[in-house]
């Protein structure tokens, strides 16, 4: 059984309290390795680590030379794709075909962005009249904001942890990683990485194990100074309480319910291929997709059975096999979770346009925590599965008949993290597309992202924004300086 260590110091470490954590393969059911989780004494030396080389080599290294290690991180992650591969599909059970072009690419594009990106930071410079008539200059200067504590999910482990990570380090912090549990394989390879690139000790740090005991202790640890978290709402609330204690900064990508509003003006074809790729990616485990779906009366029922093809031509099954394009679920205890929606929406009356249960799977997945993709119609907009974050292979679709009357079901909702619109009127997707509550609105498209552009959710979707220099903002504190001419 493979042991999972702990990077703390530039070292690999297998010490942590008696909570041994099995990982497993969702495609399976089958343990493929082990943690020993961290408590409170593993965590205080990670952050300890932390502090230290903020006031070593890596606190005094100029820009460009970190900029150098961060493209080498990078191309150490491509150097191990296949690694990288494997480790991310054994610990999500996510179908290679995905992960190959989204997932690990991504990791590593992540580290090489920021570094471009923080090369390319101009600082605000002004002069301002003095009553002696000499003047005065003020200039902006920008330093890191200290000890970063990175949380990260399990649906997208490399992806979303990185996006995190190298923005930070592109601004001079240290890190102290916290992977979900259900997901460290890619975070513990990351460490060999960062150790091959030539990343002074102590400046990337992980740490393994659960939210309450590793998390717990990570972000009440008094020496981090910002926590940057991608979730579920709850456990994000929670985090803004502990954040609280020491007035630390945050930055929380949270839960959603997304809406995507379909035209009748629409490109078909586009709109179907879009939306089902909104809806069952990663499994419906991805906090952009669309669980709400409203389609214009006229052409409802042509959607509808063609968002069921589409649904029912979805390949399950072994996660190398490259005709595989729909993966399990994360956990069986996540799957309880969407299956206790499924049946929700059968007692609510739900018409079951495809899907609904459990799969029969060959022998060697039976193990695994598999659901079929699920389409319902008929039920209100006040329904549980209508307004509660499913986070499966699942989506409601309704019909409506006005632009105002949509809108204002698109926003009745306490998320607004993303949407999607689609028309063919580039005037109407231009005025739908600002009134929708949501900090991304796609027109005629679902994930296209610039990694430039700003990301984050409205309302109970989250705080803060990442990308380009909006991540910077997060990473770095703003400091003015006046000078007296």
């Amino acid at each position: 059984m493979k042991q999972l260590k702990h990077y703390i110091n530039g070292e690999f470490s297998i010490a942590g309290n008696d909570n041994i954590i099995p990982v497993i393969n969702p495609a399976t059911g089958e343990q493929v390795a082990q943690i020993n989780e961290a408590g409170a004494a593993e965590v205080d030396a990670a952050v300890t680590a932390a502090k230290n080389a903020l006031k070593g080599e890596w606190g005094s290294m100029a820009v460009q030379d970190r900029v150098d290690i961060l493209y080498r991180i990078a191309d150490g992650i491509n150097a191990r794709f296949d690694d990288f591969l494997e480790a991310e599909c054994l610990d999500t059970g996510k179908p290679y075909s995905l992960a190959r072009h989204i997932d690990i690419p991504r990791g590593a594009a992540n580290f090489k962005i920021f570094a471009d990106t923080i090369k390319n930071i101009n600082e605000e410079t002004f002069h301002m009249p003095t009553p002696d008539g000499t003047g005065a200059l003020n200039y902006t200067v920008t330093r890191p904001k200290g000890v970063i504590a990175v949380i990260g999910p399990w649906n997208l482990p490399l992806l979303l942890m990185t996006w995190k990570v190298g923005p930070a380090l592109a601004c001079g912090n240290t890190v102290v990683v916290k992977s979900s549990e259900e997901t460290p394989l890619t975070t513990t390879l990351l460490g060999e990485v960062m150790t091959a690139a030539g990343l002074p000790a102590g400046v990337f740090n992980t740490v393994l194990g659960t939210g309450p005991v590793t998390g717990e202790a990570l972000v009440s640890h008094p020496d981090v100074d910002a926590i940057t978290f991608t979730g579920s709402t709850p456990t994000g609330q929670h985090i803004m309480q502990a954040a609280a204690i020491g007035v630390r900064d945050i930055s929380l990508e949270l839960g959603g319910k997304n809406p995507g509003i379909v035209f009748a003006d629409c490109d078909m074809e586009k709109a179907i291929e879009g939306t089902l790729r909104s809806a069952f990616a990663n499994c419906g485990q991805v906090c952009l997709g669309t669980e709400r779906i409203y389609v214009e009366r006229p052409i409802f029922d042509e959607f509808v059975q063609r968002m069921k093809a589409g649904a029912e031509a979805l390949t399950l099954g072994e996660p190398t096999d490259e005709c595989t394009n729909l993966g399990p679920l994360i956990s069986e205890q996540h799957r309880n979770k969407v299956i206790s929606f499924y049946a929700q929406a059968a007692e609510a009356g739900a018409n079951i346009v495809t899907g609904g249960g459990i799969p029969e799977m060959p022998e060697a997945l039976q193990g695994g925590y598999w659901v079929e993709p699920t389409i319902w119609t008929g039920l209100p907009d006040d329904a549980v599965v209508v307004t509660d974050e499913i986070f499966g292979p699942c989506c409601h679709i309704s019909p409506f008949d006005d632009e105002d009357e949509v809108i204002a079901r698109a926003n009745n909702s306490p998320y607004g993290l993303a949407s999607a619109v689609w028309t063919e009127n580039v005037t109407r997707a231009h005025r739908v597309a600002a009134q929708i509550e949501s900090g991304i609105c796609w027109v005629n498209s679902w994930f296209l992202r610039d990694l430039r552009t700003p990301f984050g959710g409205m309302k109970q979707s989250g705080i803060g924004r990442e990308g380009g220099h909006y991540s910077l903002e997060f990473y770095t504190e703003l400091k003015n300086i006046c000078v007296k001419l």
